[in-house]
């Protein structure tokens, strides 16, 4: 009897460390997944916030410079440094543009060993382009503007709204974002089959800008289009415009890899993006748009839109006289085949009122330029001519007899109400709040709630929105009670691991079946806590960047902080300075380890050690004046995006004077003062083989930023700028 109990109270002993085993290990779990979860969402926040805040700095750059164009009449040299870029949609007879992009005089090389294509095209051929571009090969430029020159001409023919329909043997499959990724389109293709009569296809823009293949993918979506134009629609992206496309790499893309025709294959591509269809109904039930809608959305009116004259979505088109019409286009020929005439651009009719001082302009969303008010520009103009003089204040002639009569006034009203139909529908985002407000976070389209969508879906007989636009971690997301569903198909997007990709395919009954992968097969082999600690990494690189490029306004925070400027500050206030300055709401104590490396002296950071450990690769900075190294630090992809406009001959490379210009306007645009011997410092060091010339690459190289530890190699061009870049610029020139 009593052995029997003391077994039992032995068990009793034994059971009780057992559970209390597995309170502890369920308790340390739970903690483990906690902070892995705290991890994965701040390292999304830190690449989500950056790239919106390079999307606004584009928009404000781009509104930045038509502002000035409309504003301003520079002398001719320094207009034409920028006018190309605004030259409006052709007026000129098809015909005219088809025999500039005529592709017959360009002759294959028989050592020429990729694929060739023959018209009309087989399925045979499209199959092999994709087995072509698998393998890394290029296709000839007669064949590509063959091909895109076919794509334009069949885009043409299409509603501005496609109509898709399902039936009981077919599926229809809708991609989101591919965004140059070609590994993810190929594993789309392996893992659902090739477009055909029965394998019917929707994708849903955003094909370009940030991968490496962005070309390839277009000519693949393209080949099919035009063998199965009733099972393959493509709808545009807030990408598909080449304001866009200068910023995020798709032109650098383009000109390098077709250096002899790249400028006929960018401008041709220019008016295909024009006339990709805005929408796709299936069923009459389901809407697929590339970004979203707003509480104005209205399907009637973009049924009627002529979308074609929305070269850009960033900027409404302008009404044009016949003869202006006719020197715009005279002009673009002539540049490409003569002798580079100056373009001349008449003042705006679909906003011929000014806008205010730039100090309003510089913190304004697209939203805000639609209802500019009449404003006395003579302080402002003035202004600019004493402190820049490459720009006259003296407004044309032709411009003041360019004042809108009452009936223009209404054609421009319509204008404008069309323009934010398409703008919302590009790049709008959902929220979970009721409402519509703008979307100040891209700088462009709103932010839409359960009710807009509600309100909408029954106006229109819809029972569900797919739309893009948004990386998502698991390459989906629904929200607003199920009724709309973002689809992203680029896995991988900010690093190895960070996020899967998805498409969905409908059938008759139009429930979404959601199928999710990721393209890399690395992917496979990693852990949850190895695929989030890389991208954890990745992020944090980037993060440093930020913050060293920041560094003036960090130190003058770590100041106030620091009022007997010990050079050191308590752990919180160091995060609170920081969050001052950067607006990234993310959790700085955390991140402390990751951040400084050097160790903490009675619980205080050395600040100054700090930033001391990030260099600059290979320059001698020493003698270049701060200021300019500090503006290519924080707005180096501005600085890269300007660049790329002033060469308008597309060769890399630009020369001393206009290197000089671009600095000139830069200094406008930031509100910065640069010193004429500051900027000749900068060109002298960066041409290096003297021949009076600067590599747009190779000066964009040296001004990347690297820790002496580990280099930090982007990878995309949108992680530089942060949101409140210009607000402050605005608010305190000085820095």
């Amino acid at each position: 009897m009593g052995c029997g109990v003391s077994k039992s109270s032995q068990f009793h002993k034994q059971s009780g460390k057992a559970l209390r085993a597995a309170v502890l290990i369920q308790r340390w779990y739970r903690k483990y997944v906690a902070r892995t979860e705290m991890r994965r969402r701040y390292t999304w926040h830190i690449f989500q916030s950056i790239e919106y805040s390079g999307e606004q700095a584009q928009i404000k750059l781009y509104n930045f410079l038509g502002y000035l164009m409309d504003n301003f009449t520079p002398s001719s040299n320094e207009r034409n440094l920028i006018s190309h870029i605004f030259r409006e949609n052709d007026i000129c007879r098809d015909a005219e543009w088809e025999r500039y992009f005529c592709y017959k005089n360009i002759e294959v090389p028989d050592i020429y060993s990729g694929p060739h294509l023959t018209f009309p095209l087989t399925v045979e051929q499209a199959a092999g382009l994709v087995e072509a571009f698998r393998n890394k090969k290029q296709l000839h430029s007669r064949y590509v503007l063959q091909l895109l020159l076919e794509t334009w001409k069949m885009l043409r023919m299409l509603p501005n709204i496609s109509r898709v329909s399902t039936c009981q043997s077919k599926e229809i499959t809708i991609c989101g974002d591919l965004h140059g990724q070609l590994e993810d389109l190929l594993l789309i293709f392996y893992k659902n089959g090739m477009p055909s009569l029965d394998k019917p296809y929707v994708f849903n823009g955003d094909f370009v800008d940030r991968g490496r293949d962005s070309i390839e993918i277009l000519l693949i979506l393209f080949s099919f289009m035009l063998i199965y134009p009733r099972d393959v629609h493509l709808n545009r992206g807030n990408h598909e415009d080449h304001i866009i496309n200068l910023r995020y790499g798709f032109t650098k893309e383009v000109l390098t890899k077709y250096k002899m025709h790249g400028k006929r294959i960018m401008k041709l591509l220019q008016k295909i993006f024009s006339w990709l269809p805005l929408a796709a109904v299936i069923d009459q039930k389901v809407l697929v748009i590339h970004g979203g809608i707003s509480d104005t959305t209205d399907m009637s009116t973009l049924a009627k839109v002529d979308r074609h004259n929305y070269v850009s979505a960033l900027r409404p088109p302008k009404r044009k006289h016949p003869t202006t019409a006719r020197a715009s286009i005279d002009s673009e020929m002539d540049d490409d085949l003569v002798n580079h005439k100056i373009f001349q651009r008449r003042a705006s009719l679909a906003f011929p009122r000014t806008i205010g001082a730039r100090d309003s302009f510089m913190n304004r969303s697209l939203q805000d330029f639609s209802d500019r008010i009449k404003t006395n520009m003579d302080d402002e103009l003035q202004i600019c001519q004493q402190a820049y003089p490459l720009f006259t204040t003296t407004v044309s002639s032709q411009e003041q007899e360019d004042v809108p009569s009452a009936s223009s006034d209404s054609i421009n009203s319509d204008v404008d109400e069309e323009w934010k139909q398409i703008l919302d529908l590009l790049w709008s985002d959902p929220m979970k709040q009721n409402g519509c407000i703008p979307n100040e976070l891209r700088g462009g389209g709103c932010y839409w709630g359960p009710d807009v969508t509600e309100e909408f879906l029954n106006r229109h007989n819809l029972q569900l929105i797919i739309r893009s636009h948004e990386c998502k971690q698991e390459g989906y997301e629904f929200c607003h009670n199920r009724k709309v569903l973002t689809l992203f198909s680029a896995s991988n997007y900010y690093d190895i691991g960070s996020n899967r990709g998805a498409y969905v395919k409908l059938g008759p009954n139009l429930v979404p079946y959601v199928v999710q992968y990721q393209a890399t097969s690395q992917t496979r082999e990693l852990t949850v806590r190895q695929s989030v600690g890389r991208t954890e990494r990745s992020a944090l690189k980037v993060l440093r960047e930020q913050l060293f490029s920041h560094k003036s306004d960090l130190i003058c925070a770590f100041k106030k902080f620091d009022p007997d400027n010990t050079g050191r500050l308590s752990l919180n206030d160091w995060a609170s300075a920081l969050e001052s300055v950067m607006n990234l709401d993310i959790p700085w104590r955390m991140l402390r380890c990751q951040l400084v490396t050097s160790k903490l002296i009675n619980g205080t950071i050395d600040y100054n050690e700090w930033f001391n450990e990030l260099a600059v690769k290979g320059l001698h900075s020493d003698h270049i004046d701060q200021g300019i190294l500090e503006t290519l630090y924080r707005h180096r992809s501005t600085v890269e995006t300007i660049f790329r406009i002033v060469d308008t001959d597309n060769s890399g490379f630009i020369s001393m004077a206009d290197f000089r210009q671009t600095w000139k306007l830069l200094s406008v645009y930031l509100k910065m003062e640069f010193t004429d011997e500051a900027i000749s410092d900068l060109a002298v060091t960066i041409d290096s083989n003297h021949d009076g010339s600067i590599d747009i690459d190779e000066f964009m190289e040296a001004f990347r930023l690297t820790d002496k530890k580990s280099r930090l190699e982007r990878g995309r061009s949108m992680f530089m700028g942060t949101a409140t870049d210009l607000t402050k610029l605005d608010e305190n020139p000085s820095i």
